[in-house]
C-alpha cells in the first residue's frame, strides 16, 4: 500500500525581510542572501529526490537580479506560492485596497519572475485576516497556510522583542506577530473557510498533536543547541502522535534551517544561528529520513489536493466586499502550464 501525503515547504524569507520585521533600518537596500542560500537548499532536496513548495516574496521576484535564482526553484519541479509582497507581519492591519494591491503586486512579480502562478498563499509571520481569506477565495486560491495553531506564539513574540529595540509604532504593528495563545486552539488538520458562496482549503502548519508544541525546523534547531539527542526524541515523539491522531504533516522551513553565522552574521538575534550549517542540514535530513518512514513528502499543493477529495469540517467567516481589481487575473490554458495567469489591463 502507498504511504499517506505529508506535505514540506519553506518561507523563502530574505535578510532584509528578516531585518525589516526586526526593526533594523538596513532592510531598506535590501540586502539578500538568496544566491547564496538558494542553491544550498535546491541540492539537498535534488539528493533526496523531493519537491516542495516554496513561499516566495514579491519584492524579491520584483527585483530582476533574484530572476535566475528564482526561476532556478520553478525549473527544479518545485512549487511557487505566494508570501505576501512586502512581507509585513502586520498584514492584519491593511485596508482592503491595501490588500488588493498587495496581491496584484506580487501575483505578477512572481509570475514574472518564476512562469509559476500562485495557489497557495501563507501570510508573513502566519498573519492572516477574515479580509485576506475573503480576497483568497475571491481571486481563486486552492489554500492558505497561514494558521499556527500553537499556544507558545506569544512566548516566541517575547523573545523576539527581548532581543528588538523597536519603537512603540513598531511594537504595536507586531502586536500580534506568531498569534495569541488562543491560536492553540485552533484545529491542527485541514480544514475548510466558508466564505458566503466561496470556500477556501486551510492547512496549518503542523505542531505536536494534543500538546500544539512547534514542531518546525527552526524549533527543533534550537532545541539542537542544548541537546541532539532532545531534539530528535521530541520530533519523533510529535511524529508519533502525528500518527496517533491522523495527522499528516506539513512540515515548515525556512533558509535560515540551511544557514549559521558566518553565512548571515546580521542574523544573531534569530534561534539557532550558532548551530553550524552543516549540523542543521544533517540533523534535517535525519528528520526527514523519520517522516518518510511513515509518509510521501510532497508539495502544498499535492497536500491540498488529497485534503479536498475528503470530508472538510467548515468553519465560516464573514464576506468581505472588495474593490474592483485594476489588474484581471486570466487563466489561459497552454501546454506547459496549464494554470497561467496572464496579467491584462482593465478596459
Amino acid at each position: 500500500m502507498s504511504k499517506p501525503l505529508a506535505s514540506l515547504s519553506l518561507d523563502l524569507d530574505n535578510l532584509w525581510a528578516y531585518l525589516k520585521t526586526h526593526g533594523d533600518p538596513q532592510w531598506e537596500s535590501f540586502p539578500s542572501y538568496l544566491d547564496q542560500v538558494v542553491p544550498r537548499i535546491l541540492n539537498f532536496l535534488q539528493q533526496r529526490k523531493t519537491c516542495i513548495t516554496f513561499f516566495v516574496v514579491g519584492q524579491d521576484a520584483a527585483l530582476e537580479s533574484n530572476h535566475a535564482t528564482l526561476r532556478s526553484i520553478a525549473d527544479a519541479g518545485h512549487e511557487i506560492a505566494n508570501h505576501s509582497f512586502s512581507h509585513e507581519p502586520w498584514l492584519h492591519l491593511y485596508s482592503n485596497e491595501q490588500l488588493v494591491e498587495e496581491f496584484e503586486r506580487s501575483e505578477q512579480a512572481i509570475f514574472e519572475a518564476t512562469g509559476q502562478t500562485t495557489k497557495g498563499f501563507r501570510g508573513p509571520g502566519f498573519s492572516c485576516s477574515d479580509p485576506v481569506l475573503n480576497l483568497l477565495a475571491q481571486r481563486g486560491y486552492q489554500y492558505d497556510a497561514s494558521t499556527f495553531p500553537t499556544f507558545l506564539g506569544p512566548v516566541a513574540r517575547a523573545y523576539y522583542f527581548l532581543h528588538s529595540r523597536f519603537t512603540s509604532k513598531q511594537k504595536e504593528d507586531r502586536k500580534e506577530l506568531f498569534g495569541k495563545f488562543r491560536e492553540g486552539f485552533r484545529p491542527n488538520k485541514p480544514f475548510a473557510w466558508q466564505l458566503g458562496g466561496r470556500q477556501l482549503l486551510e492547512i496549518p502548519v503542523t505542531t505536536m498533536p494534543l500538546l500544539k508544541l512547534p514542531i518546525h525546523a527552526s524549533y527543533i534547531f534550537y532545541l539542537a543547541g542544548y541537546s541532539r539527542w532532545l531534539a530528535k526524541t521530541y520530533f519523533r515523539l510529535a511524529l508519533g502522535l502525528c500518527r496517533l491522531t491522523g495527522t499528516r504533516p506539513s512540515f515548515l522551513l525556512h533558509p535560515l534551517d540551511f544557514m549559521d553565522l558566518k553565512d548571515a552574521p546580521q542574523m544573531e538575534f534569530f534561534p539557532a544561528m550558532k548551530l553550524a550549517a552543516d549540523k542543521k542540514i544533517q540533523l534535517l535530513g535525519q528528520c526527514l529520513d523519520m517522516m518518510e518512514r511513515h509518509w510521501k513528502l510532497g508539495t502544498m499543493g499535492e497536500h491540498a489536493a488529497e485534503a479536498l477529495s475528503g470530508d472538510l469540517k467548515r468553519r465560516e467567516v464573514p464576506v468581505t466586499d472588495f474593490p474592483m481589481p485594476t489588474c484581471e487575473p486570466l487563466i489561459a490554458e497552454t501546454s506547459d502550464h496549464a494554470d497561467q495567469r496572464v496579467p491584462v489591463e482593465s478596459p
